[in-house]
């Protein structure tokens, strides 16, 4: 997983609507890059809405929300039009992503170890540098922990 500091490795993802989002053309802004495990289950939904509900705080901030799931654009665009999310989806059905940033790991659920996402949090500052990491990120304290930090650091 990088380490604040380092550079964000780069990527493009297809959002919701099927455009490439390239994080190269968000160099000038605050970007939160939010990786979760799977559109429209109970942790994932409850984190969506939270950053939903508190848009105006990021955008205070200046910072663009990027949510991450291994799920197809289909998938995360239906989860965007069920919940109303307004902010944008990237479909990494490869992880590709995911493992760039480390949160591609191996989990456990019931005795059985499978691959999967690990929910986690990076604040990517204007110049492309990771300024704050968040692993194993809890769905209902993530927006107090994000926004603190952008606080802090003077986004």
């Amino acid at each position: 997983m990088p380490e604040a500091g380092a550079k964000a490795p780069e990527f493009e993802l297809a959002d919701q609507s099927g455009e490439k989002v390239a994080l190269k053309d968000l160099r000038g802004q605050w970007v939160v890059l939010y990786f979760y495990p799977r559109a429209d289950t109970p942790g994932c939904t409850t984190q969506a809405c939270s950053v939903r509900d508190r848009s105006s705080e990021y955008a205070k901030h200046g910072a663009r929300v990027l949510g991450v799931s291994p799920d197809e654009v289909e998938a995360v665009a239906k989860f965007d039009d069920k919940y109303g999310l307004g902010f944008t989806l990237l479909a990494d059905p490869d992880h590709a992503v995911a493992e760039a940033y480390g949160a591609w790991t191996e989990k456990s659920m019931y005795g059985k170890k499978y691959m999967g996402v690990q929910r986690s949090t990076f604040v990517i500052d204007p110049d492309g540098k990771i300024a704050r990491v968040f692993p194993k990120v809890q769905p209902k304290k993530h927006d107090d922990l994000v926004l603190g930090a952008l606080d802090e650091l003077g986004a």
